[in-house]
């Protein structure tokens, strides 16, 4: 890894450099929350920002694209072009870094790719930003506080200027042109060590920390407490909307109203929706939201780490403040947390 230090007035000189070739995908402010959206000048994007409403999974993974159409008298199908921009993602956290990580495991990486995921990931540069923890972010621990791999570019705040982490010879070939980049001094290293320090300071200690959750998901499968958790459940998938690592769609076809013609299309789908688990025949593997709340909880915390080494969850904490029932897994924490305590006093 490569790294080097610019000042931060050099910040609107490198986003310049990028939209020379690239659509700029920012975060702005949209009247009280923080959106990615494409920017026209630098002075729009607000890197200081908390944690966005949605995340970028939308610039991988559409919430609705067509994959190909068919004409139904012929039988012929024809697949559908694919135009994707070649773009920059200027500002990610490194939260919002590991859970692409995430959905480059299941679409990239995997036995069978999806080639429309791989298409916009390929042509997507991402350049991460240093953030300060909000209340609801839980982000370390799940070892996702840092991003290790997948980014082109990383900026590091360091008091007026940033180390910059450099893994892509396209990135730091404009990182180059548009900026004075220097070796890092002593001073430097110490001044990240510091910034490094006060952000894992920063972080919601209320939020438990509790070791071995997977195993707990295990051990406390069948407790009551999912039947109390998922009741509440309004099934309204605002959970899956907004978190960075949901990938769950559903295969949908349109016909035209002659019904000559047609297309085939994925939409983003959730296991908390009462129909997810529905098959032939109207049988339903999941009917109670007791059932589809754990079975979401269980996947993040459990199943996904099973396969790929990794938790699901990523710990933004968008799900924390979307969920209008107060259903996340810090409450799964703290469920955890109450139930070594009863044990401990039990003792």
């Amino acid at each position: 890894m490569l790294y080097r230090v610019i000042d931060a007035a050099e910040l609107p000189l490198l986003v310049s450099a990028f939209m020379q070739q690239y659509e700029v995908v920012a975060p702005v402010k949209r009247g009280r929350s923080y959106v990615f959206d494409a920017i026209e000048h630098p002075e729009d994007m607000v890197l200081d920002y908390p944690t966005t409403s949605a995340s970028l999974k939308k610039y991988f993974l559409p919430p609705k694209e067509t994959l190909m159409r068919f004409n139904a008298q012929t039988n012929r199908v024809a697949e559908h072009t694919l135009e994707v921009p070649p773009r920059v993602i200027f500002g990610a956290h490194a939260c919002d870094i590991n859970a692409i990580n995430r959905l480059d495991q299941v679409f990239r990486d995997g036995t069978y790719n999806d080639p429309y995921y791989c298409a916009r990931r390929d042509a997507t540069l991402i350049v991460g930003i240093s953030c300060t923890p909000a209340d609801s972010c839980f982000c370390h621990l799940w070892d996702a506080d840092e991003a290790r791999f997948g980014y082109d570019l990383f900026l590091q705040d360091i008091g007026g200027r940033f180390l910059v982490s450099i893994s892509s010879v396209e990135a730091a070939n404009i990182l180059e042109s548009a900026c004075n980049p220097r070796e890092a001094t002593d001073q430097d290293r110490i001044d990240f060590r510091h910034a490094t320090r006060r952000r894992q300071a920063s972080f919601n200690p209320g939020i438990p920390d509790i070791q071995d959750v997977a195993m707990l998901m295990d051990a406390f499968h069948k407790d009551d407490f999912w039947e109390e958790l998922g009741s509440r459940c309004l099934s309204c998938s605002a959970c899956a909307a907004v978190c960075p690592t949901c990938f769950c769609f559903d295969l949908q076809d349109r016909l035209s109203p002659d019904g000559t013609q047609g297309e085939r299309y994925r939409v983003w789908d959730a296991c908390t929706s009462p129909q997810f688990a529905q098959v032939a025949g109207g049988h339903n593997f999941r009917p109670e939201g007791r059932e589809r709340v754990r079975h979401r909880m269980y996947h993040k915390l459990n199943g996904f780490l099973a396969n790929h080494d990794r938790m699901l969850c990523v710990g933004c904490g968008r799900c924390v403040k979307a969920c209008k029932a107060d259903i996340n897994p810090v409450k799964v924490l703290e469920f955890f947390k109450q139930k070594g305590a009863d044990d401990a006093s039990a003792a």
